[in-house]
């Protein structure tokens, strides 16, 4: 940061390298999927990956919030240890979590009376699971490490990392067919190629000369497992609104057409507004004055309308160009989701919004308002499972559930911004937004 303030090449070059890390990792999963493609039983292999993938998602979504929770609680050695039992203390949940369900009877319970999945599909699933169990150590070393790069403002570190990760992928696809076959195999790749990218970025955080600053106070265990828990229950429950959406939808009268289309649509929203929540850690690390807070608003409100202008065009003029060509959505179901993708332009302004809102409360320590706000949204589409699935209007599925997903995200950031004009005028000033 310059004496005359946050300037938008510095908030760029910090903020589009963790862009460039979410796209990276997004291609490590496709080239996985690429090779369970080309083997003979395809359909098993990928069907269960996608499986495991979820249900590792679901169950690892706590750990989501260790680079976040590194920024803000690591103030020196003691700290350090205390976010690292917390990070351990995750871990070792989601990994025997994950366990259960690869080696009891509560996976079937799981996967196939729960999620619905086919015996055979489920059994290649726990296949998976049984190597994807150890994984939950190296995610929260390596978020741990992340969260320590991204505090010393080096992010092209964590994309150099990535590369590696992604690079080597190949590798360990090639050598892992020799030994593995089927689901098991994309987990073999899909760990292997994960504990490279956390040796690497674990060296690269050693070599990082972090900017502590003397006189902090330190954070103990306990405090820093009151700030945690709230943020690993919040990323637990995000992961729960497109299952409460698509649980509402799929019930409707075009209840199969309207999942079609929402998967679509969340897709495209993951892939190019998904980068809005790295907002969250540009707050934490740049933002020191009023100033550098309004230079990184104006910098995610251009950011937002670009991304909102790109949702209108695929919407309209470039529909068959990028859902069709690029992404081989047939006609009916291109013109079916139009106008709901349409609507999406105004999602990554609320979703950005969200975003700097929860810097703010995680750099205030009030992390248990980010865990309310996440209980309000999905408390609010549970409310409304009973009468939409009941009263069955007559509007299509795929404009009921995306009128759920930006009615969730406007809760959330209205209710961020409530509480924050309600603070005491000594925390409200005391970080800027």
């Amino acid at each position: 940061m310059t004496e005359k303030g946050l300037t938008t090449r510095e908030i760029a070059f910090f903020f589009f390298p963790l862009v460039l890390n979410v796209q990276l990792m997004s291609v490590s999963h496709t080239i996985i999927n690429g090779a369970l493609a080309r083997l003979d039983d395809y359909v098993t292999a990928l069907a269960g990956m996608s499986v495991a993938l979820v249900v590792h998602l679901f169950v690892g979504s706590p750990s989501y919030q260790n680079h976040t929770i590194t920024m803000t609680m690591v103030r020196g050695r003691k700290s350090m240890i205390s976010v690292l039992i917390f990070i351990g203390l995750i871990a070792t949940y989601v990994a025997v979590f994950l366990s259960l369900i690869a080696f009891t009877p509560l996976g079937d319970l799981v996967l196939i009376q729960l999620l619905g999945t086919p015996p055979l599909i489920a059994a290649e699933a726990k296949k998976a699971l049984y190597i994807l169990a150890f994984l939950p150590y190296f995610t929260g070393i390596r978020g741990f490490c992340q969260g320590l790069i991204i505090r010393a403002r080096k992010t092209t570190l964590i994309s150099f990392a990535t590369g590696v990760r992604v690079a080597g992928l190949f590798a360990f696809l090639s050598i892992g067919g020799r030994f593995f076959s089927g689901a098991q195999l994309g987990a073999v790749a899909l760990v292997s190629c994960v504990v490279t990218e956390t040796l690497v970025i674990s060296w690269l955080a050693w070599k990082t000369h972090l900017p502590f600053q003397q006189g902090q106070t330190e954070k103990t265990t306990a405090e820093v497992l009151r700030y945690s828990f709230p943020l690993a229950y919040s990323s637990c429950l995000q992961q729960t609104i497109p299952l409460i959406i698509s649980a509402i939808i799929g019930r409707l009268q075009d209840g199969a057409l309207a999942l079609a289309a929402f998967g679509v649509i969340r897709g495209f929203l993951f892939l190019l507004a998904g980068p809005m929540r790295n907002l969250q850690q540009a707050y934490l690390t740049l933002v020191k004055t009023m100033d550098d807070n309004r230079a990184l608003i104006w910098f995610s409100l251009t950011f937002a309308a670009v991304l909102g202008l790109l949702v209108l065009l695929t919407a309209g003029p470039l529909n068959q160009v990028i859902l069709g060509r690029l992404l081989g959505v047939e006609t009916d179901l291109r013109n079916y989701l139009r106008w709901s993708l349409a609507a999406c332009a105004i999602f990554p302004l609320f979703y950005g919004l969200t975003n700097l809102l929860r810097g703010w409360f995680a750099g205030a320590d009030q992390t248990k308002q980010l865990g309310n706000s996440t209980l309000l949204k999905s408390s609010l589409l549970l409310l409304l499972w009973w009468p939409l699935v009941t009263w069955k209007p007559p509007i299509s599925g795929i404009a009921i559930g995306i009128a759920l997903l930006l009615l969730s995200e406007l809760v959330e950031s209205g209710y961020l911004y409530f509480q924050r004009r309600h603070q005491p005028a000594s925390i409200r000033h005391a970080a800027p937004l």
